[in-house]
């Protein structure tokens, strides 16, 4: 059976040859970074500071200031932990993975902080003024995804950027769906910390991502140590990267990181986009044809390579298993974004088609017809008592 994997907004696979190389050298060359004086931790650090400079250079920020994290979860916490002080006010949208969601609420459900949540419109300009509006002396934060990785909406977050330096308030932005697709750069776009994931658009490994700051707002650190700098002193180290890296670096992870960053700059941003873009456009039109089929997109909005659907008369875990019988992974449910779903009105999630560099058009085609032949079988009441069978096998 041919496979497709068409759920690269949660890890992006395969990966390509350039990064399984580069992870399986830095098994055989590298040690630890930053750990002794020996030629095996000077290359080490060598290389680890080359794919600091690579990840700086191409999201605009300063070297010293590009921090490796485990995954984009664990940057934002990092900064929303970090940033927020007891009284603070920090506002987020109804867009937001819960990798932001989560944090903020232990934060307000300990009493530390207060938070509002603002409705993301598909007009951008109503959109900021939500913002504006919610707004209050106390606010010290915004924090908002890039582009949703329930519908891939792009938000308008130069013009959000714009509003938080405007008023003194630190943007926090999510970039996982948006780092490798968009062209962002933390200094260009004007966010004060951008987190991202390594091992979706940036075709890393899992177990990598990145946190970029311009030092506007110090970060506090989550964990304290393991820094291999500094050692004499009881505190942590006050200066980055150290500040924010406690403990051994995943240094395969760092290598597959570079590799990647590197990958998406032969390519080009701008085609990758425009590629994966064309595939889901494909799909849209096709899927438009089947009236049993939702597809969550607005006219005249922009997107990211993503598309949800959801096809009526099965939920999305029995459609993305159908489809997964047939060779093609999507990922189906509510994506660790419940709170786009109760937008949506998707309260049973659903199912999401994310294609990335090496998404071909006959896959797109073939899932399309899966899709219309999926919805056949459930129309046609003789392969109703099937369904399960089929779903199964």
């Amino acid at each position: 059976m041919v496979t497709a994997n068409f759920d690269n907004a949660a890890t992006t696979y395969p990966k390509p040859l350039v990064v399984r190389q580069a992870a399986a050298e830095a098994m055989r060359r590298y040690g630890n970074a930053g750990r002794g004086g020996h030629d095996l931790a000077d290359r080490t650090s060598e290389m680890v500071y080359q794919a600091r400079e690579t990840a700086a250079g191409f999201l605009g920020a300063r070297v010293e200031n590009t921090i490796f994290t485990s995954n984009c979860t664990h940057a934002l916490n990092m900064a929303i932990q970090g940033i927020l002080d007891p009284g603070d006010h920090v506002i987020y949208t109804d867009l937001e993975h819960n990798s932001v969601y989560r944090p903020i609420m232990a934060l307000v459900k300990a009493g530390r902080i207060s938070a509002s949540m603002v409705q993301v419109s598909d007009v951008p300009e109503e959109t900021l003024q939500r913002l504006q509006r919610a707004i209050c002396p106390q606010t010290k934060a915004m924090v908002c995804t890039l582009a949703s990785n329930v519908t891939g909406q792009i938000l308008p977050y130069r013009e959000i950027a714009q509003l938080c330096r405007a008023h003194g308030i630190c943007m926090i932005a999510d970039g996982a769906q948006a780092c490798g697709i968009l062209p962002i750069s933390l200094e260009t776009d004007g966010m004060h910390i951008l987190c991202t994931a390594g091992h979706k658009g940036l075709y890393g490994l899992t177990g990598t991502g990145l946190l970029l700051t311009d030092c506007t707002f110090p970060i506090r650190p989550l964990m304290q140590g393991g820094t291999g700098s500094a050692s004499r002193s009881p505190m942590q180290p006050d200066f980055l990267p150290d500040r924010l890296e406690s403990g051994t670096l995943n240094v395969p992870g760092v290598a597959s990181l570079q590799a990647g960053i590197q990958f998406v700059q032969a390519q080009g941003v701008a085609t990758l986009y425009q590629r994966e873009s064309y595939l889901c456009d494909v799909l849209c039109q096709q899927l438009s044809q089947i009236p049993a089929v939702t597809v969550y997109r607005t006219p005249g909005v922009s997107y990211v390579p993503i598309v949800s659907f959801t096809v009526a008369g099965a939920s999305p875990e029995e459609t993305a298993a159908y489809l997964n019988a047939q060779g093609f992974y999507l990922r189906a449910g509510l994506h660790c974004a419940p709170l786009a779903h109760e937008k949506l009105g998707t309260t049973e999630g659903t199912v999401r088609f994310a294609p990335s560099a090496f998404s071909r058009l006959s896959d797109t085609v073939r899932l399309a017809a899966c899709v219309k032949n999926y919805v056949n079988i459930l129309k046609n009441p003789k392969n109703l008592l099937k369904k399960s069978s089929n779903v199964l096998q």
